[in-house]
C-alpha cells in the first residue's frame, strides 16, 4: 500500500472534507498546501498526482491521534520517523480510533480474513523481539476495508 492509499483510506473512514485534512496535519505543526492534499488524493493515473512521503503521513496520523484524542498536556512533540512502516501505521491507527484487539480482529473478519490475538499481538512488538511479524499489506488494506464498513 502507498502513502497514498492509507491517507484516501482514513479519509474515507472520516467522512470529511481535504479542508479538514489540513486542519488535522496542522495540529502538530506541520503545514502542507490545498494543492499538495488534492494531488496526494489523486490516483496515481490521474494528472497531477503526487507522491505522499513518509513525513506528511506521519505528521496525519500523529494529527489524527490529536484529533480523535486530544493532545496530552506537557506531553513532547512525537519524534518524526524516517521510515513508517506498516506496523507504525497499525500503530498509530490503533491509538486513534482507541482500538483493542477484540476490535480489530472484528474489523478484519468484516474484511473476510482472520487474525489471532497472538498473531495481531505480534504486529505490536518491537523489531528486535523474536515474536515480531512485519504487518503486510493485505492486512492493513483489509483493516482500513472493515474500518470504512
Amino acid at each position: 500500500m502507498t502513502n497514498n492509499d492509507i491517507l484516501r483510506g482514513v479519509r474515507y473512514i472520516l467522512n470529511v472534507s481535504e479542508t479538514k485534512l489540513i486542519e488535522i496535519i496542522a495540529l502538530t505543526g506541520f503545514k502542507v498546501s490545498t494543492e499538495d492534499l488534492s494531488a496526494f488524493l489523486k490516483q496515481e493515473h490521474e494528472e497531477g498526482y503526487k507522491n505522499c512521503g513518509d513525513k506528511v503521513l506521519s505528521q496525519f496520523l500523529d494529527g489524527l491521534v490529536i484529533y480523535k484524542r486530544g493532545k496530552k498536556v506537557n506531553a513532547p512533540d512525537q519524534p518524526f520517523e524516517i521510515s513508517l512502516t506498516n506496523n507504525m501505521i497499525l500503530k498509530k491507527l490503533r491509538v486513534a480510533f482507541e482500538l483493542k484487539d477484540d476490535d480489530i480482529v472484528q474489523l478484519i473478519g468484516k474484511a473476510g480474513l482472520k487474525v489471532s490475538k497472538s498473531e495481531l499481538g505480534a504486529f505490536f512488538r518491537k523489531p528486535d523481539h523474536r515474536n515480531y511479524r512485519d504487518c503486510g499489506n493485505q492486512f492493513l488494506r483489509n483493516l482500513l476495508k472493515g474500518m470504512a464498513k
